[in-house]
């Protein structure tokens, strides 16, 4: 496992505890809730970034990130017979991201909002999410994937 990968990792779980993301739910803020923006996050990141990099190298961030996420559940609590269990579920949730961000761009903002409200079903203001998800777009086409892995960015 590759150490420098961190940085990646570490902003994302930055992200997901940015809590202008939670004042609209009509819950408190969860696990459930981070791991949905964590994978959001994670998602857009490598839509992003899979043109024009090299596939090796995202494949290596993205084994790393789902093994820090799967020692992040077994820090929780959850035993080893339902940890195969949940990261086959997250992985499916994961895959479900991808499929639906694909043609973001292509998307009009009722169109977003269709998707986001998919993982997102537990928000009052999807308009927020639309413009966030966005804003984070822009700022991964404004910065390159070796910044990710050399330090943390200021979002």
């Amino acid at each position: 496992m590759n150490k420098d990968y961190i940085n990646i990792y570490n902003n994302l779980v930055k992200l997901t505890r940015n809590k202008d993301l939670y004042k609209d739910f009509k819950s408190q803020d969860t696990f459930s809730d981070r791991l949905i923006f964590f994978l959001l996050h994670f998602a857009f990141f490598l839509k992003i970034y899979k043109e024009g990099n090299d596939k090796v190298l995202l494949q290596e961030i993205y084994d790393y990130v789902f093994r820090q996420m799967e020692l992040s559940v077994r820090e929780i609590g959850y035993g080893d017979q339902s940890i195969n269990k949940k990261m086959k579920d997250y992985l499916n949730l994961f895959y479900g991201m991808i499929d639906k961000i694909h043609n973001w761009d292509d998307l009009n903002d009722e169109s977003k909002k269709e998707v986001l409200v998919i993982f997102l079903d537990n928000a009052l203001n999807i308009d927020y999410f639309v413009k966030y998800f966005d804003k984070y777009k822009q700022f991964l086409l404004n910065n390159t994937l070796s910044s990710h892995i050399k330090g943390v960015l200021k979002h």
